[in-house]
């Protein structure tokens, strides 16, 4: 099968079966998103939607957070992966949104990658869910499905999202962030993905190649 056919066989199935996909960490405004996907960074969204509560409650505005000390915000944290490096990243990220920033979470991917604790993923997240950006954020699961599905060869994160913004029409790449993500969180899991009730399977250049083995 054509990559380009692919491509297309599989992003009608979502936009027919998952027309409104949406992340699963909980936030109530744009500083909030900021301050669980920072905290997600090689941590369970289940385990921040747990944690998340009671820093929002004490941190409604980042003027509050910038006003925190390392130990309040380490004891909210620490419950997470990498409770350190996170908490000393969530200050910093909080003082630099008050200081150049107006206390408002910026909508470009270079500002919003200025700010400590955030890298090209983070910013595509909060670029595509706040601002509605064209543009995916490539994390663990988006990865392993793109490579799995035939969506890309590339072999690292960067080379993975340029091809899927190249292929991806403009309108579906913040959608196409949230399928992918899904998918591998519930469907194609690292270790036992359930090839058995996939849906995509039959677009799916990994299940193909491992049939025509056993065929």
């Amino acid at each position: 099968m054509r990559k380009k056919d692919r491509y297309s066989k599989i992003l009608a199935w979502f936009e027919e079966n998952q027309p409104m996909p949406a992340t699963e960490l909980h936030h109530d405004s744009p500083f909030h998103l900021l301050i669980a996907v920072i905290l997600s960074a090689q941590c369970t969204d289940k385990r921040v939607n747990m944690v998340v509560p009671p820093i929002f409650e004490r941190f409604p505005e980042p003027e509050d957070l910038a006003g925190a000390s390392f130990e309040e915000v380490y004891q909210l944290v620490k419950s997470v992966s990498y409770p350190n490096s996170k908490a000393t990243h969530l200050i910093a990220m909080a003082r630099k949104l008050v200081s150049d920033f107006g206390s408002e979470v910026p909508s470009d991917i270079d500002e919003l990658m200025s700010l400590p604790g955030v890298g090209r993923k983070t910013a595509n997240v909060i670029a595509s869910i706040v601002y509605d950006k064209p543009v995916i954020a490539v994390d663990t699961h988006v990865f392993r499905v793109s490579r799995r599905l035939g969506l890309s060869d590339g072999k690292t994160v960067d080379a993975v999202r340029k091809e899927l913004e190249k292929h991806i029409p403009e309108h579906q790449r913040a959608k196409s962030h949230h399928w992918l993500i899904l998918h591998g969180r519930y469907v194609c899991t690292a270790r036992n993905p359930k090839c058995e009730t996939c849906p995509l399977v039959e677009w799916c250049r990994e299940y193909e190649r491992n049939n025509n083995k056993t065929s």
